[in-house]
């Protein structure tokens, strides 16, 4: 099998100009169209492809048509909702980022049952715990009060699955000084002993301290993932050797050496992402070579339901994080695609859900 679908007997008899999904290469493709705009992902077995796309900033502005204060177009995150369904998004993982993010993912995640939620503070944004009382255990105990009013009394175990965003980013100290971040980030794993949830990690250009600090902390934490991993298979394997998985997106596949840590990852330690808005693959990164499903965008000036917004990742963009992933380490056939696909679902319900 050249790429991710088989067969293409029904393209010509539903393909119009403008179709939702467009491919470099055609050829073994089946697309079953389901309304003009969407495919479904089947192999010749039938067999479908799913996917959990473990970080997305939904609660984002741009997801409400506004950028940079500015409203460029309406609301369409329920348009990119139906479109990650389409493309077969089971679940994703709304991610917090600060106390007012945590709320609003939250409270995003109650209104539709693929969505969840992290609660957590950014090491950007940790400068805001020195504005609660004794040294930030007032925010500590707010966050957890926020997590306890969602999942203590839900049937279901409510939509917080994990504490994050939190970590260490030291690419952007302008933002939060070193010694406000470590000394933080150990205050947040409060939550988790409370909690018993696991981690969504965060890790820029601090793996060796973000690594000192679990282990140190690691008989009281109940695993979780680094997100979002650019490091090397050296830092990798510290984060695993504690039990930990390794989230993967765009800005996991920028460069060749990204790549070459990609194929090293065993399988069962893998989660895949979008990190939407962000992170999405670009043409100039060494991935891009691997993707086989593009979508139409249009710039969010000439805003059209279609198509995605240029510049704007979306969780539907979670099969070109799989397709490059599955790509670099070799997989074509329909056996082993397939077989990937569910080794990374299952990955991850075992761990958030």
């Amino acid at each position: 099998m050249n790429n991710l679908f088989t067969n293409w007997s029904y393209l010509i008899r539903f393909l119009r100009p403008r179709p939702y999904a467009s491919y470099k290469d055609l050829s073994n493709v089946k697309l079953s169209w389901t309304t003009f705009r969407s495919f479904t992902m089947t192999t010749n077995s039938g067999s479908l492809f799913k996917f959990i796309d473990i970080g997305s900033n939904l609660s984002d502005p741009m997801y409400r048509g506004i950028y940079n204060g500015t409203q460029k177009h309406e609301p369409d995150l329920e348009i990119v909702l139906q479109r990650a369904k389409e493309n077969h998004v089971e679940k994703i993982m709304v991610t917090g980022t600060s106390l007012e993010d945590s709320e609003s993912s939250i409270n995003l995640a109650k209104t539709n049952p693929m969505l969840y939620a992290t609660v957590g503070v950014h090491p950007t944004r940790c400068l805001e715990f020195e504005n609660y009382e004794n040294e930030g255990e007032q925010l500590i105990s707010t966050l957890l009060q926020l997590i306890r009013d969602e999942n203590d009394h839900a049937k279901d175990g409510g939509k917080v699955v994990a504490i994050g965003e939190i970590g260490l980013d030291y690419d952007r100290l302008n933002f939060c000084p070193k010694d406000i971040q470590l000394k933080y980030f150990e205050k947040q794993l409060d939550l988790v002993e409370s909690t018993k949830l696991p981690l969504f990690l965060h890790n820029r250009a601090a793996a060796n301290d973000l690594y000192d600090i679990l282990k140190r902390n690691n008989d009281r934490l109940y695993g979780g993932v680094v997100h979002s991993f650019d490091g090397t298979m050296e830092e990798a394997n510290l984060f695993l050797s504690l039990g930990f998985y390794i989230g993967l997106n765009g800005c996991s596949l920028k460069t060749e050496d990204n790549l070459k840590v990609v194929k090293e990852l065993p399988a069962d330690k893998i989660m895949i992402e979008t990190d939407a808005p962000w992170c999405e693959i670009k043409a100039t990164h060494a991935s891009n070579k691997f993707i086989k499903t593009t979508f139409p965008s249009k710039k969010k000036e000439k805003h059209d339901i279609s198509c995605h917004v240029k510049g704007r990742n979306e969780p539907a963009n979670i099969v070109q994080v799989f397709e490059v992933v599955a790509g670099v380490r070799g997989l074509s056939s329909e056996e082993e695609l397939v077989s990937f696909a569910n080794q990374i679902y299952e990955n991850t319900e075992k761990v958030f859900f």
